[in-house]
């Protein structure tokens, strides 16, 4: 029997599912409140009035057509990615070698562009194109699949150590390709031709790429909601005993979830080095893969919650840099308000999911032990 003075203050269990409106005035909240600290940080640390702080913020990401342009092609980046590696995250696979898969592919388009631009026709060209880069990112994650499947190594190491293979697979092909020589990078490929390079619609430079990434959302819901394949992944992630109990073959779809988890980090190559850089260096996926990661998680593998989560990271990104050119800040500053945001968001999200319970004083409970 326990008596109340050995009852713990309170105790934290799992909420049942909240109606969506009151998740979302939780996230509200948070936000809200975020807001505010960083209003604080920016009077002690700056002087500077907060309300021009988040003007400039704005500004960042909306400020022109062309600012516009550029935040819809970065979140269709991240959001790829992000599609990428969520079916390999339901399945409980944890993928954090997309930084690498993106690489693949990019580094396999640009190959095609830079071996075959004077030999195919353009049409041609960005038909081999596609099918390297989504070829390329698909093996790269395929090997640590393999691996899994068949010696349930560690996937979280061996698909983060692929990602430092990758690097330096881009970092050697780069010196072969660099132009000049002894550059030191490619430069852009096909500059007067422009062999390779994804065709633009109408006046819009991004929209392709934006267009691509929309269907890919589309395809990634219905894949993982309303297909028997997407189903098979989630009981595998809720426990492989269950599914092998069921006649799932275990090994057949870690294989085949992370065939399209790199094939989709491959689309993204070919959309990074084909559709807007036009070059391949090492750090083109610029740390997407590991923001993907986040993204993920945020959205709760819901492909449509993604696009908000990535709107979210790309445009507080986006903000820091205008500060940071603005005021004179260094970027750290404006790192420092992302975090914050980034804290409250996250933050809120432990209360959507569970709840606290304080003990009752002036009654008496007795229990089981």
């Amino acid at each position: 029997m326990l008596k109340q003075g050995n009852i713990p203050l309170f105790h934290i269990s799992r909420r049942k599912a909240l109606p969506w409106q009151l998740a979302w005035l939780i996230r509200g909240v948070a936000i809200v409140l975020a807001l505010l600290v960083c209003a604080i940080i920016t009077t002690q640390m700056t002087d500077y009035n907060p309300l021009q702080v988040y003007a400039t913020m704005w500004n960042g990401a909306f400020g022109t057509t062309r600012k516009i342009w550029i935040l819809g092609q970065d979140i269709a980046i991240l959001l790829c990615i992000s599609l990428a590696v969520t079916p390999a995250f339901k399945m409980r696979f944890w993928n954090i070698g997309a930084e690498g898969q993106v690489l693949a592919g990019g580094l396999a388009c640009a190959a095609c562009m830079i071996c075959l631009g004077d030999t195919l026709p353009n049409a041609l060209l960005i038909v081999c194109m596609a099918a390297a880069s989504i070829a390329a990112g698909a093996l790269w994650a395929l090997i640590p699949a393999i691996f899994k499947a068949k010696w349930n190594t560690n996937e979280t190491l061996f698909t983060l150590m692929m990602n430092y293979v990758a690097t330096q697979l881009v970092a050697f092909f780069v010196i072969v390709w660099e132009v000049p020589k002894g550059a030191g990078k490619v430069g852009i490929i096909n500059q007067a031709t422009e062999a390779g390079w994804l065709p633009q619609i109408g006046s819009y430079k991004y929209l392709l790429n934006i267009l691509i990434v929309a269907l890919l959302t589309i395809g990634m819901y219905v894949y993982l909601n309303y297909t028997k394949q997407g189903y098979e992944l989630s009981v595998v992630g809720e426990s492989e005993h269950t599914a092998r109990y069921v006649g799932i073959k275990v090994s057949r779809v870690i294989l085949r979830t992370l065939l399209l988890s790199g094939a989709v980090c491959g689309v993204a190559g070919l959309l990074l080095v084909g559709g807007t850089d036009h070059t391949i260096t090492t750090t083109i996926a610029d740390g997407r893969g590991f923001t993907a990661v986040m993204v993920s998680w945020l959205a709760k593998f819901n492909p449509i919650g993604m696009i908000f989560a990535s709107f979210l990271l790309v445009f507080l990104d986006r903000g820091a840099s205008e500060i940071s050119t603005n005021f004179g800040l260094n970027q750290s500053f404006g790192d420092i308000l992302t975090g914050v945001i980034l804290f409250f968001i996250i933050g809120s999200e432990f209360f959507i999911t569970y709840q606290v319970q304080f003990r009752r004083s002036g009654k008496k409970e007795d229990d089981n032990v």
